[in-house]
């Protein structure tokens, strides 16, 4: 399931994701699901049709990332939620584990996108860098996004959301929008 909270220029991309990675972190063999979040730049594209046409928007260029994964088998463990504070164009940096995360991912998460001109600034983009980007508006809408990182954290628990593929693949898979 992909969900969208778009705003002048940033916007904030959730999905359920289903993860097996082909080059794993050390003690962290094995499939891990859950929630993946991104910060995204939106981009207005210009207008198809006549003045009264739809807006073509582009979801671009990542700007943070937060998974709030967990082994597979262990829903609740949050072991491997992490977030990735910088991307080198479409590529995540490096995950980094925080134990406030983990303790409590979804409050972790509300503090953080309450403070978007922090995350901003770790992204390596401070607010003169942005082009414009509003920091202000999807920080008004914290709860509302973490309302909805909740219910989808929820249904994957529930085994509703970010199944395994049929078969055990034998390379990476990523299951769901992200």
């Amino acid at each position: 399931m992909l969900q969208l909270f778009g705003f002048e220029r940033l916007g904030v991309v959730l999905s359920d994701l289903y993860f097996l990675d082909a080059a794993p972190l050390p003690d962290q063999h094995g499939a891990e699901r859950g929630v993946r979040l991104e910060l995204r730049v939106l981009e207005r594209q210009a207008l198809e049709g006549s003045e009264d046409s739809a807006q073509p928007v582009r979801i671009g260029q990542p700007i943070w990332r937060a998974d709030l994964l967990e082994s597979v088998g262990a829903p609740g463990s949050s072991d491997r939620t992490h977030d990735h504070p910088r991307f080198d164009g479409w590529e995540p940096g490096e995950r980094v584990f925080d134990a406030d995360l983990s303790a409590d991912p979804l409050g972790w998460l509300a503090a953080r996108l309450s403070a978007l001109e922090d995350l901003l600034e770790r992204a390596g983009m401070a607010s003169e860098g942005t082009g414009g980007l509003d920091a202000k508006a999807p920080a008004h809408a914290a709860l509302d996004i973490v309302a909805a990182a909740s219910r989808t954290l929820r249904k994957v628990r529930a085994g509703e959301l970010a199944e395994p593929p049929a078969a055990e693949p034998t390379v990476t898979t990523r299951l769901g929008w992200l």
